[in-house]
């Protein structure tokens, strides 16, 4: 089992603080590499070969410092000697190395500068010792990861969107609007496609609306209609004397031209501008990306940030890939030579039939039935290969749209999606001519995607396509927290999701999963979504997955762990994003992407089973817990103020008020915000739970503050809020311990590998983006500071963005503690506990922050987290944990042991669901 990439990272950084001073060649090299491979947790000796002998291209003698066949060939020098001359040595040994041996990377070091060739990508990477940590994911093929690359085939062609976003404008300003515009914009898009794209005789759009309409543009309307007219017209229907300008323009129907619209109105300025936008190369526009590009050119907000939350190409192979794309490939590779197999999976991926129920602009419906194209064209030149001669292409080709559906909130998403399944079928079909030198065009249009205008979660999804049918259902359903969801999805939340407790903290994606689940049973249909990381992480995973696993047996066939959302657009979305394959089987071939660098390249590897965390283990779930499981303190929220300020105290304010009402003083305490403890910054808060009324009128300044506490609150939105100016004096909610406390800052960075957290005394404060447990002793400070609670909190942590969000209900009420410690391995725990306190204290003006920065954190306090991981390791088990996922898994086992039975299926009323 590979090492989890924190591990590695760790190892990294321990890596080039050891040989930051080496520089002799000979001395330590082999030592260097022996280290170097240990970082990713192998052996050296097992893989690769010092000193190999080999003959080079002048005959002579050569020597590799270090060979891992076919897989990399190292040459080493003595610090600061010539990388240039080091690599073309490794260069000069490949005429002395068999075919089989040849390497895919060199990599050339002094010490303290490596350079990476990546001969397969033709890449060159070059860093020093000091940012190995940063660039180890590059070495992913040394631990077991296979690097898998996703291409964006066409890039993003903004200036097309924009030059339609002009015309859109101008036709709103003169009051032609509503449906009727967003179905004229998209006629107009399909013949400014047709234009160069082969549909239409090459530029006879742009031809006849340059030279046959008036340059004010008062007749441009008139002749767009006649066009549209002559489109929607089969040639044996048409006048006998009509124009020959307009008799050029082909029968194409599809009902993309059948509908009557209002006519429209142009002047001098719009008609420059929609031949401004016929001079554009539509032939290098995407179907896949233009889709989204032209939908946003709706809305002028979304037109600020072209782009910034359409699904990339590169995020659609992610999931197509997995789900089905890999699977068809495979079988291709076994049919080659075959012409009987060929043509069994020619007619397989011709009855493949796929939905997207939140399908947007078409997106992953447009790139998924591309991709299928593709297939078949390599089919069939396989088939010519085998003596199958192509003679007629458009007999043989038997993919088409009709085999996609899809299901859209959004009319003129909808349109557009239609249009573009038309455009890239085109597209496919020029493909399809070149290929086989055959001219292949589909007109008139006779088959369509069946797009549906209307609320997927309220429609029956079988009525777009029924289940028998149905293979695959994929997408992207929207991204809307608990917080953001308006009235109409908070409904259809209660309708998904009626007799589930808890579900009002759930993401919008998360119905679209439970519409799936219900749609696929007896079925063999797979599928995945592309969702927010959210329903991975904390109490969403309980909830959702208690639901999916129990109601509906659903298993997860393969998962993209948290990655960064990205596209080609101006604006990127700050999203983080998980992937989710899933089905009724339980299939074998389970597959786990995982990102170093979560706006990188992910990693893959098989696993047994995949769990609702995204990583491999049983199918638990943690759930909501009131109390600790295990005889630990409680853990209580900190306090909120809500206050609008006024009870708060910057050191400033409170010098200035010391200095006006000194005798208000006492009331005064510490107040302690994550940030301030984190950070290492002060700030104060009046506390005034036992302050007498007389005491209080005698204090002007204070009595202000008290009354513009009652003043912000009674103008609360909230009833509760609201109610609480009664009581102007006190927090709205204190949780404050009466003893000592450890304090849990609620949201800590995920690049620390412990979440700092110390004590204070009563006095302090604690505001509520904390969380204290009172009475809690250095024993349970070195626990939850130990890299054992660590990985339970990786796991298990909910996440705000991909920084950590502490909890006590999720996070530590479910901990697994040591049941069976001893005194003499909790006295070791304490003491290792102590030893890191005293050493942070040696450091009074760094932060902890800065103390818990990977990068600047002290070695003796590296050390002495490092033997109280020891010392909290034994209090489990005497044998070591040899990696996160082992120790996960542990944990994960004693959990379940607390819990068992986990999972047992409920015997509840069901509510029954609205229609």
């Amino acid at each position: 089992m590979p090492l989890s990439w924190n591990e590695i990272k760790q190892r990294a950084i321990a890596f080039s603080k050891k040989w930051e001073d080496e520089s002799s060649e000979d001395a330590e090299a082999k030592s260097f590499w022996d280290d170097f491979f240990n970082v990713f947790g192998i052996s050296r000796r097992r893989v690769a070969t010092f000193e190999h002998s080999v003959k080079k291209l002048d005959k002579k003698q050569g020597f590799i410092d270090l060979l891992w066949k076919g897989v990399i060939l190292v040459e080493h020098k003595s610090r600061g000697k010539s990388l240039d001359k080091a690599f073309q040595q490794a260069k000069d040994y490949f005429s002395g190395l068999k075919e089989h041996e040849l390497p895919k990377y060199i990599l050339v070091s002094d010490f303290q500068k490596f350079r990476l060739y990546d001969l397969e990508s033709d890449t060159t990477t070059e860093f020093e010792l000091q940012d190995f940590v940063s660039h180890v994911h590059l070495f992913g093929f040394i631990a077991g990861y296979e690097k898998r690359v996703y291409k964006d085939e066409d890039p993003v062609n903004i200036a097309a969107a924009e030059l339609m976003g002009k015309l859109h404008d101008r036709l709103k300003e003169i009051g032609y609007t509503g449906h009727d515009l967003e179905v004229y914009l998209v006629r107009l898009l399909f013949c400014m496609f047709a234009d160069d794209t082969g549909i239409f005789n090459k530029g006879i759009f742009w031809e006849y609306i340059d030279l046959h309409t008036k340059e004010d543009g008062s007749d441009l309307a008139m002749h767009i209609a006649s066009i549209f007219h002559v489109l929607n017209t089969p040639n044996e229907r048409r006048l006998k004397n009509l124009d020959e300008n307009l008799a050029q323009f082909p029968y194409v129907n599809g009902k993309l031209f059948e509908e009557p619209l209002q006519p429209a109105a142009f002047d001098k300025p719009m008609r420059e501008m929609l031949l401004e936008a016929c001079g554009f190369d539509w032939g290098k526009i995407s179907p896949a990306i233009f889709g989204s590009m032209f939908q946003a050119v709706m809305n002028q907000t979304e037109r600020r940030n072209l782009g910034a939350h359409y699904t990339s190409e590169k995020n659609i192979q992610k999931l197509i890939r997995p789900l089905f794309l890999d699977d068809l490939y495979a079988e291709f590779e076994k049919a080659k030579g075959s012409k009987g197999k060929l043509e069994e999976l020619h007619n397989k991926i011709a009855n493949l039939h796929f939905l997207d129920p939140a399908c947007g602009c078409g997106n992953f419906l447009i790139i998924t039935y591309r991709e299928l194209r593709d297939l078949e064209i390599l089919i069939l030149l396989e088939l010519n290969k085998s003596g199958q001669l192509v003679t007629d292409v458009s007999s043989i080709i038997q993919v088409d749209v009709d085999q996609f559906a899809g299901i859209e909130y959004d009319e003129f998403a909808v349109r557009v999606a239609e249009v573009a399944m038309w455009l890239i079928d085109h597209q496919m079909n020029v493909k399809v001519s070149n290929e086989f030198g055959q001219y292949f065009v589909r007109l008139p249009l006779k088959k369509a995607a069946k797009i549906v205008h209307g609320n997927s979660l309220r429609i029956d999804w079988e009525s777009v396509v029924s289940k028998e049918k149905l293979n695959f259902i994929l997408g992207n359903p929207p991204f809307v927290g608990k917080h953001l969801q308006n009235a109409a999805q908070k409904a259809d939340m209660e309708v998904i999701f009626a007799g589930v407790n808890g579900a009002g903290v759930l993401d919008y994606v998360t119905p679209w999963y439970i519409k799936t689940a219900q749609l696929i049973q007896d079925t063999d249909i797979r599928c995945a979504f592309v969702s927010t990381s959210s329903i991975s992480q904390g109490e969403q995973v309980g909830i959702l997955w208690q639901e999916l696993y129990n109601q509906y047996k659903i298993k997860i066939h393969f998962a993209h762990r948290t990655f960064r959302w990205s596209n080609e657009a101006k604006g990127n979305a700050a999203v983080h994003c998980v992937i989710i394959g899933f089905g009724l089987q339980n299939v074998d071939n389970k597959r786990l992407f995982e990102y170093v660098d979560i706006k990188g390249e992910p990693t893959e590897r098989k696993a047994k089973n995949i769990n609702p965390y995204l990583t491999e283990g049983n199918d638990l779930i943690i759930l909501k817990r009131g109390k600790p499981i295990c005889n630990v303190p409680e853990m209580l929220k900190g306090s909120q103020p809500t206050d609008g300020g006024n009870l708060l105290l910057t050191d400033e304010d409170k010098n200035q008020y010391t200095y006006q009402e000194q005798s208000g003083t006492k009331f005064i305490r510490p107040f302690i915000s994550a940030d301030e403890f984190l950070n290492g910054k002060t700030r104060w808060c009046f506390w005034l739970t036992d302050i007498q009324p007389n005491e209080l009128k005698k204090l002007p300044l204070l009595m202000e503050r008290v009354n513009k506490v009652r003043q912000m609150r009674l103008s609360s939105t909230k009833q509760a809020t609201v109610k609480w100016a009664d009581f102007p004096t006190v927090f709205t909610e204190n949780r404050q311990p009466n003893s000592n406390y450890v304090l849990v800052p609620r949201v800590s960075s995920e690049n620390r590998k412990y979440i700092p957290m110390g004590f204070f005394d009563s006095k302090a404060i604690a505001s509520d983006t904390c969380i204290t447990i009172p009475n809690g002793d250095l024993y349970i400070f070195g626990v939850l500071t130990s890299e054992m609670h660590m990985t339970w909190v990786k796991y298990v942590c909910g996440r705000l963005k991909s920084d950590f969000r502490y909890s006590n209900t999720i996070v530590y009420n479910n901990y697994p503690f040591p049941e069976t410690t001893n005194d003499k391995q909790k006295q070791k725990v304490e003491t290792a506990a102590q030893a890191v306190l005293d050493i942070r204290a040696k450091y009074p003006d760094s932060s902890l922050a800065d103390l818990y920065d990977p990068l600047t954190m002290p070695p003796d306090l590296v050390k002495a987290h490092q033997a109280l991981d020891k010392a909290v390791d034994l209090c489990y088990r005497p044998q070591p944990f040899v990696s996160e996922l082992n120790r996960i898994e542990y944990l994960f086992s004693l959990y379940e042991a607390l819990n068992a039975p986990l999972l047992k299926v409920e015997k509840k009323k069901r509510v029954k669901r609205k229609e």
